[in-house]
């Protein structure tokens, strides 16, 4: 079945169809991949030569995408990289020239964008990869940690607070450089990071997932539909749409998201999880009847 070309990124649709390829075409999805996008942007030989294969092979995984050919593929790439680095001040001016907005002011177009917002994301997430994600959270013999960007780290302290009541052994990581260097100290095989990097990617989420991947953690990334540099280096990729009625890209559709994701981990958690929660009701209440008395 042909992928629509404008429906996902590109980048979400090579890693939808990577572990079903013929060997010469996985070698150019993941080169592809490694530089994305800009690998993608280079000549059509260039690419074959990455790949050690031939332009043809290059040609058939463009085809097997749903693209007429290696320009188209390479227009979508160009339409990405415009729309992954777009700034508030750009939005702003995309806005001002918008005759299609919503009538009855902003509650309406709030409501029309973000209800429309959470339902894409919805329709395009890959049940699989939610489903993988949630599997290593639940794993109690793994440390969680999560961390975030300027604005993406509030969700991933939200996604912290919950774990805390499901398992042990949870953790928020602060986003300066320093922060990062002190926690890969100790990061390994049973380490599971939960990273959110939103377009205007942040060098140090993104260097926070290649120094933990290289010690062989396990990386859950969250993050928009043009994917993260980080997405090269992640086990697990979970995009959310970031569409907004103001300039700033909305967080509304990725809180939805890791609700979904925490209740996946409470059905792979169960009584485990169940019983932590009680006991932390317990201890929190006798904690503020302490605090009354």
């Amino acid at each position: 079945m042909l992928i629509t070309p404008e429906s996902r990124s590109v980048a979400a649709q090579l890693r939808d169809v990577l572990p079903k390829l013929p060997k010469a075409e996985q070698r150019v999805a993941r080169a592809l991949l490694a530089g994305y996008p800009t690998i993608g942007l280079e000549p059509l030989a260039t690419v074959a030569g990455l790949a050690q294969t031939s332009p043809a092979t290059v040609l058939r995984l463009a085809y097997r995408l749903g693209f007429e050919g290696y320009p188209e593929l390479q227009q979508a790439l160009k339409r990405e990289t415009q729309e992954r680095y777009s700034s508030p001040l750009a939005q702003y001016d995309e806005g001002d020239a918008d005759e299609n907005r919503e009538p009855g002011g902003v509650v309406a177009r709030s409501r029309h964008v973000l209800l429309d917002a959470t339902a894409t994301t919805f329709d395009q997430l890959p049940e699989g990869e939610l489903v993988r994600a949630a599997e290593l959270i639940a794993d109690t013999r793994r440390r969680v940690s999560a961390a975030g960007g300027r604005f993406s780290s509030i969700i991933a302290q939200y996604l912290i607070a919950h774990l805390h009541q499901l398992r042990p052994n949870t953790g928020y990581v602060a986003g300066s450089s320093s922060d990062h260097a002190a926690f890969l100290l100790d990061v390994g095989r049973r380490d599971v990071v939960v990273l959110f990097d939103y377009r205007r990617y942040q060098r140090e989420t993104i260097a926070l997932a290649r120094e933990a991947a290289a010690r062989h953690a396990k990386i859950i990334l969250l993050t928009d539909p043009w994917l993260s540099p980080a997405a090269a280096v992640s086990d697990v990729v979970l995009p959310a749409q970031v569409r907004s009625p103001s300039p700033f890209d909305s967080l509304t559709p990725a809180v939805a998201l890791i609700e979904t994701l925490v209740a996946a981990v409470v059905e792979q958690l169960g009584e485990i999880g169940r019983k932590r929660v009680a006991e932390y009701d317990q201890l929190a209440d006798d904690v503020l009847r302490g605090d009354a008395e």
